[in-house]
């Protein structure tokens, strides 16, 4: 049994005649009885009174009437659906982030938001770590990583360029300085996080190579807790731009820079490369595309930086 064979069975039985029905469907009468025997085999039921003709059905018929018209009417909802979908209309966009790159996903989503009210948007905090696993777990559709993901079946897409800034408060010293030397950074007190990461072991390699002792006096669980505490005069940091940006701008935190040390952040999305996107991440793929040829860097966005 097939919808077909349930179309051609409600138009019989509405119509109350094989051959009004075969001229509603567009099909020859013989064409539309050979259907309907072909449904009474299947089922191993007659469906109509062939003594009457006004095609009345059969008990078994009425108990199959009664199906039909919710199973086809639920075709036609699921056709609807799906277009809705399609039409983003409908739809949820799933992805995950920890505490430093949902930052970037703010003016992301904000325009994502303006463009697609209907669509449902899911951020789950995560830690750095879990964010590849839970994509290939199907966990959440999409996720942003600091770091290129080892995984070969994901694929990741640079997205946003943040470089490392060195902030000191505003009764700092070196608040007055343009730039200072790393080497006079060595009896500074560094409030640093407590999770290890690539771009924490590049500032180590940094200070060793000018043989500059790096004292990291205090560690915290986040990078807002490190950011207030240097802002209380608790010694210096380095942050992502991203994260301090606000505090930068409010004169809280004061950048300074380090000559002989440029070290960036690349933010990317990530993404199973086998998987077929869904419409709501599809229209969020174009909306960084479009975001980053708008406003520039440090936006940015080319499918074929993917790696």
């Amino acid at each position: 049994m097939d919808l077909t064979q349930l179309e051609t069975f409600v138009a019989v039985a509405q119509e109350r005649s094989f051959s009004k029905a075969a001229v509603r469907l567009h099909r020859t009468q013989p064409a539309v009885s050979q259907t309907i025997r072909k449904l009474e085999d299947d089922l191993g039921e007659t469906l109509f009174d062939r003594s009457a003709r006004d095609g009345t059905l059969t008990a078994a018929g009425e108990v199959l009437a009664e199906y039909a018209y919710k199973l086809l009417n639920l075709r036609t909802e699921t056709v609807a659906a799906l277009g809705e979908l399609r039409s983003l209309h409908i739809g949820q966009l799933n992805l995950a982030a920890n505490e430093y790159t949902i930052l970037y996903l703010l003016p992301v989503l904000d325009a994502y938001r303006r463009q697609h009210k209907q669509i449902k948007i899911s951020v789950r905090r995560s830690l750095a770590s879990r964010i590849a696993d839970q994509v290939q777990l199907h966990d959440v559709e999409m996720g942003v990583l600091s770091f290129a993901p080892a995984d070969p079946s994901l694929q990741s897409i640079v997205v946003y360029e943040d470089p490392l800034v060195f902030v000191v408060n505003a009764r700092h010293p070196m608040a007055k300085s343009k730039e200072v030397h790393i080497r006079e950074l060595g009896e500074e007190n560094f409030v640093a996080h407590n999770v290890p990461s690539p771009m924490r072991q590049l500032v180590v390699q940094a200070f060793q190579k000018q043989k500059t002792r790096l004292h990291m006096g205090v560690e915290l669980p986040s990078m807002e807790a490190i950011k207030r505490f240097v802002e209380m005069g608790n010694g210096v940091a380095f942050l992502p731009g991203l994260v301090a940006q606000s505090e930068i701008d409010s004169g809280k935190l004061v950048p300074v820079k380090v000559k002989g040390m440029q070290i960036t952040r690349k933010l990317r999305l990530v993404y199973r490369k086998q998987a077929t996107l869904s419409y709501a991440a599809t229209a969020f793929l174009d909306v960084i595309e479009e975001l980053s040829g708008r406003r520039g860097a440090p936006f940015q966005y080319d499918r074929r930086r993917g790696s």
